[in-house]
């Protein structure tokens, strides 16, 4: 009797982790389904609760959306910024992540918590002074702006560390005694065995790049050197808001990064357990 009371029970909490699971997937999903809806129902009929639980299928929403702004410039614009982002910051993550990790030298815990440091300062309060400093040196509405501030990352340049840290350390040695110089090592040795530290901070990168909003909608006026984030703006004027064009940009604009995300979701999960091992050794 108390095997079966065990069982069932047992059947019971199993029941209701899949009832929690399911609920937290959908409370998840509906900030989607919500846009989804908004996209496909015209703008009196976006305020009642009924009218958002089903779509009435206004397909000249995304029509009207897509004639605002100049997508396949945005669409290009975005992919150039995100791609040339992801490459400069793993570029600086790699050799700096390298450098705390591997070599020894005076002061290295000490600049390496000056580079933590900066993760305690609010972006927001750097706007005006970076606004300045773009404005001096003649990189508002470029390609720059939008690029080089953002080509070190600091959680990438902590993640290559720590990866860097849970390596035996003979391996450099040895390379060191066979005549290896440090490029060699790190081209050679180390690139190798970070590679999955390195794919989840070119996501999180990439991503952070086709969702950046409010530094490119500040630095830059001109739609030839805009991002997708900052087309949606359009939809806002001084009539007020066209939500349900709002909402069919969004929709064009998140599918393409969306797609990216589930495409790579294999070798993120992979890499993102390859790299917790090797933060925590």
């Amino acid at each position: 009797m108390s095997r079966g009371r065990g069982a069932s029970a047992s059947r019971l909490r199993g029941a209701l982790r899949r009832t929690a699971a399911v609920l937290l997937g959908l409370a998840f999903l509906f900030p989607f389904y919500y846009v989804l809806v908004t996209s496909l129902n015209s703008a009196s009929q976006s305020s009642s609760l009924s009218d958002l639980l089903l779509p009435h299928w206004h397909w000249e929403n995304y029509a009207r959306a897509w004639a605002a702004a100049p997508w396949p410039r945005l669409f290009l614009n975005t992919l150039l910024i995100g791609c040339c982002t992801v490459a400069l910051a793993l570029a600086t993550s790699l050799l700096a992540g390298f450098a705390f990790g591997v070599m020894k030298f005076r002061g290295r815990g000490f600049l390496f918590a000056l580079v933590m440091a900066v993760m305690m300062v609010p972006g927001t309060v750097l706007i005006i002074p970076d606004y300045v400093i773009a404005t001096d040196i003649h990189w508002l509405d470029t390609y720059w702006i939008q690029i080089v501030p953002w080509g070190a990352s600091v959680f990438g340049i902590f993640l290559v560390r720590q990866f860097f840290l849970g390596l035996p350390a003979e391996l450099f040695d040895a390379a060191e005694l066979d005549g290896a110089g440090r490029f060699r090592m790190l081209w050679s040795i180390g690139m190798p065995l970070v590679r999955p530290a390195m794919l989840i901070i070119a996501l999180q990168i990439f991503l952070a790049s086709w969702n950046s909003f409010l530094w490119p909608f500040i630095m830059t006026q001109d739609p030839n050197v805009q991002p997708v984030e900052v087309g949606l703006a359009a939809f806002a004027g001084a009539d007020g808001t066209d939500y349900p064009g709002l909402a069919a940009a969004v929709v064009f604009t998140t599918v393409p990064v969306l797609a990216f995300f589930l495409a790579l979701q294999r070798h993120f999960v992979t890499g993102a357990m390859s790299t917790a091992g090797g933060v925590r050794g």
